[in-house]
């Protein structure tokens, strides 16, 4: 199933229980704009290679469209459509200010240098600059960049624009960028979780814990989830899982990934399961896929032993899973809340860049615990009194949110 299907799939879930008009749902549903353009590069050993640029900007109805850009072999238009759409969800979950956009290079980052990934990256600014800026659409870090990436568009757009930090979020902290933004994905996963425990009546300590990916967002969610006492029993990357039933030393994993690569390869601390995917089949209390999408199918949902699935990463259930878990009475947190921390730490960033005055780090996790503590109780009061999924309810939050804004603003 093509991710946007998915998300269709999703959105007509909720939209029935809203009961939401037909044009409604078409104009809901219906990116602002779509763009594919050429990247035209030239390598480090002279060849030119043309590479696909897309940007999506899915829906203004609440402010400036927000998401990520993202650099990977298999970024198609289809994908960013669909990411696109769930960000503008997200965003209303949450109650920012903001839509939802996407964009992303088909590109292995890994079979670039870092001079050429800079041309690619200034050389797609000069082709979009008028797309994107502060009051329009802000792009933020994606799977394959990061902030030296952030840092180079903004360089790029002040040149058509001038001084404008706030075009794009997730930069350096030495470049008008927010401290503890690197973490906050993670953190957020961290804090949602703990607050479903709470109102599932589980303590953390006697919670069992597998993370699907060790990247920004896993290793962010695993260290927040040690500090609160979860044992956290397997994790795993692109090189495969790993497992100790007494738990993982995730200080020395943390230190074993900086020294080899960002790859767990070789890792001798735990158990070696075997490829990615292994985990999933684990007898643990709670599983937290927090990497690629589409990873939990109807081919391996049967095989869950988690009661408890928390999505760190974008779009990792397809709807055939998400029907399998409802089906078993498994809790699933979905991703428009669970990682929603990335986006409301990009929001406390662009709000500090317009106002020229940067907060500590006490305070930046103060407002962020706040924003995702309040987003998970009004998605738990919603499937509480609808009697709803958690990621049904969410939706309805989200949409329900759009649908207002937009009917408000009127049409004209």
């Amino acid at each position: 199933m093509k991710s946007l299907d998915a998300t269709r799939l999703y959105f007509d879930k909720a939209a029935d229980l809203l009961e939401l008009s037909a044009n409604m749902r078409t104009l809901l549903l219906t990116p602002h704009r779509e763009v594919t353009v050429q990247i035209p590069v030239e390598r480090d050993n002279g060849d030119l290679a043309v590479l696909q640029g897309y940007r999506v900007q899915h829906d203004n109805s609440r402010g400036p469209m927000k998401g990520g850009l993202r650099y990977h072999p298999e970024v198609d238009l289809d994908e960013i459509r669909s990411l696109a759409a769930l960000m503008t969800w997200k965003t209303a979950v949450i109650n920012l200010p903001y839509g939802g956009a996407k964009g992303g290079i088909a590109i292995d980052p890994r079979q670039y240098s870092r001079r050429e990934l800079e041309r690619i990256t200034r050389k797609f600014v000069d082709v979009i600059h008028d797309l994107f800026g502060p009051d329009s659409d802000i792009p933020a870090p994606d799977m394959g960049t990061g902030a030296e990436t952030m840092a180079w568009i903004m360089n790029q757009y002040e040149k058509y624009h001038g001084f404008s930090p706030a075009c794009v979020t997730g930069k350096p902290v030495e470049l008008y960028g927010l401290p503890g933004r690197e973490e906050a994905t993670g953190r957020g996963v961290g804090i949602v979780t703990l607050k479903l425990l709470s109102r599932l009546g589980r303590r953390p300590e006697k919670t069992r814990v597998a993370i699907q990916g060790f990247g920004n967002v896993g290793s962010h969610t695993a260290r927040f989830l040690r500090d609160a006492q979860c044992p956290i029993v397997a994790i795993g990357d692109a090189s495969g899982d790993y497992y100790r039933s007494t738990g993982i030393e995730i200080g020395e994993m943390l230190e074993y990934v900086r020294d080899h690569n960002n790859s767990l390869a070789g890792y001798k601390g735990a158990e070696y399961l075997g490829p990615s995917g292994s985990q999933f089949e684990l007898d643990v209390d709670l599983l937290i896929p927090a990497a690629l999408g589409n990873v939990l199918t109807e081919l391996n949902a049967g095989k869950v032993k988690a009661r408890i699935i928390v999505e760190g990463a974008n779009a990792p259930t397809l709807p055939a899973a998400d029907a399998i878990f409802d089906a078993a009475g498994i809790t699933v947190l979905p991703d428009i809340l669970a990682n929603a921390g990335g986006v409301t730490a990009s929001y406390f960033e662009w709000v500090q860049n317009r106002q020229y005055y940067r907060w500590g780090l006490n305070r930046v996790r103060q407002e962020l615990d706040r924003a995702m503590a309040e987003g998970f109780e009004a998605v738990w009061q919603l499937a509480g009194q609808r009697k709803i999924s958690l990621r049904t309810a969410a939706y309805m939050l989200g949409i329900g949110r759009v649908e207002r804004a937009t009917i408000l603003a009127g049409l004209a």
